[in-house]
């Protein structure tokens, strides 16, 4: 296929495709996905290799966000039956950090639900980012904190915070439909303080809220012209007791699709399979290996995620192998000057960085390691799911809420975490 040819060798020379090669990729068809992928696994193996660096979430605090982000159940108004706490104590999230260090990751996200963290809150999160590094050094710590003001970001670069997490979600044309007490610009200037800091940027998407291919090809566009060191791509997490909880448009080949179009799009920049992908890759999740070189494993920030045994079988036995504490993430040319994601004559593709107000981490937007077994998509029956007769075969298109349960363990509870 020439547009595959066409877009791997624009993803070796770090080039742009055009918005017309970008929906091209969303609209192949299912015929066409083994193809889609292995062209796109080659410009992510080109870049990353075979790595697939892991990552691990706490959730500072849960629920009571006065933002309205429909996608979230932690949003104002909603009926979601979660998990509901106010901040962890430094030592409380030091601890829940270590879990998932001891499980591999590489990466420690830190969340916390609001608009936006006080002065107050960022003096807590910088505590607890000390308390991390003293049992760690080497670990990792990106903050996710909502909407910044002047000097915050700079104060958790001071405390040890190697990157900021702030989404775009969606495209600027639909963001109004998804949000009213925030703005799509709040999100980009956020942002762009978290890069003026010195702090990575990392800020990604929401598939699976009823946009079209054009918004999913906007946002895209618009992250690399931020420039994010790395992209999670989230797939809605249909929450009951949210606007959204009815939302069932995404289809295993669908998020295939999605994921291979940001690799093209960013091919040198870390692509992370976030908040969903049990949900909906489901079986289909070693092939977003190839695509994307990253992962949010365990709990998310509502949600329970996949048992942590099943991702590191899963990782091995398609080939792919745990990036080291030791091992650079990035491409030489991005890890040294954090140079543009595209060529755009050898410059940088814009400012970066990342992080949201409540549900920016889109109820799994966070980091995670786990382990206890369980094949993809499973957890345990004593780990909250149920132990109820095998369900009948799923139909493909069909809802599956029976893959979706609230995080009832971890941080916040007295129960161990799933790490």
């Amino acid at each position: 296929m020439d547009l595959l040819n066409t877009l791997v060798d624009k993803g070796l020379r770090r080039e742009s495709p055009t918005r017309e090669e970008a929906l091209a990729v969303l609209a192949t068809s299912d015929d066409d996905l083994l193809d889609v992928v292995a062209a796109a696994g080659k410009v992510r193996r080109h870049w990353f290799g075979r790595r697939v660096k892991l990552n691990y979430l706490v959730n500072l605090k849960s629920g009571l966000c006065p933002e309205d982000c429909s996608y979230c159940s932690q949003r104002l108004g909603s009926k979601a039956e979660i998990l509901k706490y106010t901040w962890l104590k430094p030592d409380q999230a030091s601890r829940a950090a270590a879990a998932g260090v001891a499980g591999g990751a590489k990466r420690v996200c830190l969340v916390a639900s609001g608009r936006g963290p006080t002065d107050r809150d960022v003096d807590r999160v910088s505590d607890t980012i000390k308390a991390i590094k003293e049992q760690n050094e080497a670990v990792e710590v990106c903050a996710c904190l909502g909407l910044l003001s002047d000097g915050q970001a700079e104060r958790l670069r001071e405390a040890g915070a190697d990157a900021y997490n702030h989404n775009l979600n969606t495209s600027e044309a639909t963001y109004g439909d998804i949000t009213t007490t925030h703005t799509y610009a709040d999100r980009v200037d956020t942002v762009r303080k978290a890069h003026a800091a010195g702090l990575s940027a990392c800020s990604g998407l929401i598939a699976g809220m009823g946009e079209s291919d054009e918004d999913l090809v906007d946002v895209v566009f618009s992250l690399r012209a931020l420039d994010p060191d790395s992209v999670p791509v989230n797939f809605l997490i249909p929450m009951e007791g949210t606007p959204l909880a009815k939302e069932w448009h995404l289809t295993p080949q669908r998020c295939l699709r999605i994921l291979a179009m940001t690799r093209f799009v960013c091919p040198d920049v870390e692509v992370r399979i976030a908040g969903g992908r049990e949900v909906h890759l489901r079986t289909m999740q070693p092939l977003a290996l190839h695509l994307a070189n990253s992962v949010f494993l365990g709990d998310y920030l509502t949600s329970e995620g996949q048992a942590g045994r099943a991702d590191l079988e899963m990782i091995a036995d398609a080939g792919f192998e745990v990036e080291g504490a030791g091992e650079v993430t990035l491409p030489e040319h991005r890890a040294a000057g954090r140079g543009g994601c595209g060529s755009h004559d050898g410059g940088s593709c814009g400012s970066h960085g990342d992080g949201g107000a409540c549900g920016a981490h889109a109820e799994g937007g966070g980091c995670g390691s786990h382990a206890g077994g369980g094949v993809c998509g499973s957890v345990p029956a004593e780990a909250g799911r149920g132990s109820a007769a095998p369900a009948e075969p799923a139909v493909a298109g069909d809802a599956r809420t029976d893959l979706v349960a609230v995080r009832r363990r971890g941080a916040g509870t007295d129960l161990a975490p799933n790490a």
